[in-house]
């Protein structure tokens, strides 16, 4: 397959609002293929997109895989608010969605594959919604497009953030021993802390992302902008596929109506993982999208 020209500029067309958010500059990096081929790549680029209190560095080794599998540069982005990325007061899916797009105008991609997992795969079904002429793929890790409550880890994540900040700890191991009252899971904690960075002013740790901000916006992550009983008109058509872990709550098949009337033409992967699909199964995860690409000849 011959690589598409998405370097070529078109015209940008926002559907649905009449009005134009402002955006932040999205932090990234680029996963290239190992490998020059002759033909150059066999598509679009990806966007991968991560979760709330994530950033790029939590997509970086699976991005490498599927760069070399796909033949395909993966362009694995900072959120608003989150890892390298700019700060900004307003956090909901609109603002975000607004943001990529800008992205792939800015860097003249034409389209792109979006993957997204958690608070990312909301982000990328609103950009798919919003603007699917921008979107030649689509694939939501573990969540769903419907309006729900964010699970209550979350308010605990911050209280705890904010508990470290106030201590004015100096080593990640007296970070660490306070998130103990937060959060029981070794390997969340070590997720929430990689957010941990040395503070300007002495050597008291404190946290990249601003948790009065994030803080704020947790009732907004749980809401999605579309409602499918009322939005019925709106739809991406293209190729989707739903990854959701078979141990996790975040897409019940209660939401099934809500996937098909927003996307037709998806369907669901189920792995054997909780809601932290791609670090607990990566593999499973990257045998899934090689599998999606394949059979629906992705551009």
């Amino acid at each position: 397959m011959l690589r598409p020209a998405f370097r070529q500029c078109r015209q940008w067309r926002r559907l649905y609002s009449t009005t134009r958010l402002s955006t932040v500059e999205l932090s990234y990096q680029v996963i290239e293929p190992p490998t020059s081929q002759p033909w150059g790549r066999d598509g679009y680029p990806i966007i991968f997109m991560h979760g709330l209190f994530g950033s790029k560095r939590n997509n970086r080794s699976i991005s490498k895989a599927l760069a070399r599998d796909l033949n395909r540069d993966i362009f694995i982005v900072d959120l608003r608010n989150h890892g390298d990325t700019a700060h900004a007061p307003d956090h909901t899916y609109d603002h975000m969605a607004e943001d990529v797009v800008e992205f792939v105008r800015q860097h003249q991609l034409g389209k792109a594959v979006l993957i997204g997992h958690s608070m990312g795969a909301k982000t990328a079904m609103t950009v798919a919604l919003r603007n699917q002429d921008r979107v030649s793929g689509l694939i939501p890790v573990d969540n769903a497009p419907i309006s729900a409550r964010l699970g209550s880890d979350f308010p605990k994540y911050v209280e705890g953030m904010k508990q470290i900040e106030s201590a004015n700890v100096t080593k990640q191991s007296e970070a660490d021993e306070i998130l103990q009252n937060y959060e029981e899971s070794v390997p969340i904690r070590q997720f929430l802390l990689t957010n941990l960075i040395r503070g300007n002013n002495g050597n008291a740790l404190k946290f990249r992302v601003p948790l009065s901000i994030l803080g704020s916006a947790l009732d907004n992550m749980g809401q999605f902008p579309f409602n499918h009983e009322t939005d019925t008109g709106i739809k991406y058509d293209g190729p989707t596929l739903f990854i959701r872990g078979s141990k996790s709550k975040y897409v019940p098949d209660k939401t099934m109506p809500a996937i098909k009337t927003f996307f037709p033409n998806a369907r669901v992967a189920d792995i054997d993982a909780g809601h932290w699909v791609i670090s607990e199964k990566p593999e499973d995860f990257r045998q899934a999208v090689i599998s999606f690409f394949k059979e629906n000849e992705i551009e």
